[in-house]
């Protein structure tokens, strides 16, 4: 397994023994880790590779000697798959750019085969929200962006109905009116991809969207759209779950945000939500208890997907939470 080994001691000073901080200022080009005065600039590093040993040494050895220092880190090794996932937190005590950590990094990546991603830990992820005519999980992601709750930037929302548009310009926020009919989905998912393109946008939400999107359109942005279903996947499909679910008399309702594949409602499970109900409660209320517990998954799955705590491990995910 890949278990972490304490960094082997630095060079040695002129007097022949190492300095306080365990080596020689030959990296001065990314600061000294004497008197930190502060958290400097902080990144988030991801990745994925066969499991072996010696990955997290090789990291956490590269940032020792880049001048970093580890606020968090988060490991997991699946047996089943060989496969060992990775999330570390941390600050460069002097200003460094991304590019060039990334440059830097790129030869530790390359001797464990490991797909990685580096960001900046306060760099807001770029999202658009897609809706139809159900507003809840809207009107949430909305509001727990506005206050702060969200470490995302809305860039648009894009719905093939327009009941929503006061309620997003009220948020100051461009809405996209794109209609969809099964002659013009094509277009309508070309539109899409340029405003994606065009808004640098990493994240595309769909908050209730009710158009089934196409096998290439799901290619396309791979890994890069969250849908929310409104149960246990893949209990009560269709048309009024709520209603298929009282009249099953469930005890437990629930929710599912899931990253969107071509199988329909069957991508990679991030979050689910679930709430215990009684004989008691009607269709309506059911209704109702599902729209919250529908928002908290959502959210959830958004917030989490926008710090970087989520990797792909085949049809399932990691969530380093």
């Amino acid at each position: 397994m890949s278990e972490s080994q304490s960094p082997q001691p630095g060079p040695l000073d002129q007097s022949g023994s190492p300095d306080r901080n365990g080596r020689t200022n030959d990296h001065g080009d990314y600061g000294d880790r004497g008197d930190r005065g502060g958290r400097g600039d902080q990144y988030v590093l991801t990745l994925s590779c066969p499991d072996k040993p010696g990955i997290v040494h090789a990291v956490s050895s590269y940032l020792f000697m880049t001048g970093c220092n580890i606020e968090d880190s988060q490991q997991f090794g699946d047996r089943d798959t060989g496969l060992f996932f990775m999330r570390v937190h941390f600050t460069a005590d002097s200003p460094v750019s991304v590019d060039k950590l990334r440059a830097s990094f790129a030869a530790v990546g390359d001797s464990f085969g490991m797909d990685w991603q580096l960001h900046r830990a306060d760099e807001k992820m770029r999202i658009i929200l897609m809706v139809s005519k159900f507003g809840h999980c809207l009107n949430d992601l909305l509001f727990r962006s506005r206050i702060g709750a969200l470490p995302v930037e809305i860039a648009a929302v894009v719905s093939n109905h327009t009941d929503f548009a006061e309620l997003v310009s009220s948020y100051g926020i461009p809405f996209h009116h794109i209609p969809v009919t099964r002659d013009t989905k094509p277009e309508a998912e070309a539109r899409l991809l340029e405003l994606v393109a065009a808004e640098n946008v990493e994240l595309v939400v769909l908050a209730r969207y009710m158009q089934v999107l196409s096998d290439d359109l799901c290619k396309a942005l791979s890994g890069r759209i969250i849908n929310i279903h409104h149960s246990f996947l893949p209990s009560f499909k269709g048309a009024k779950p709520y209603h298929q679910a009282h009249a099953r008399g469930v005890k437990l309702i629930g929710a599912t945000a899931h990253y969107v594949t071509a199988d329909l409602d069957e991508g990679p499970i991030i979050e689910q939500e679930v709430e215990r109900v009684g004989h008691e409660v009607t269709p309506d209320q059911l209704v109702a208890i599902g729209r919250d517990v529908e928002c908290q998954a959502l959210a959830r799955a958004v917030k989490w997907h926008s710090e970087h705590r989520v990797l792909l491990n085949g049809s399932r995910t990691v969530v380093f939470a």
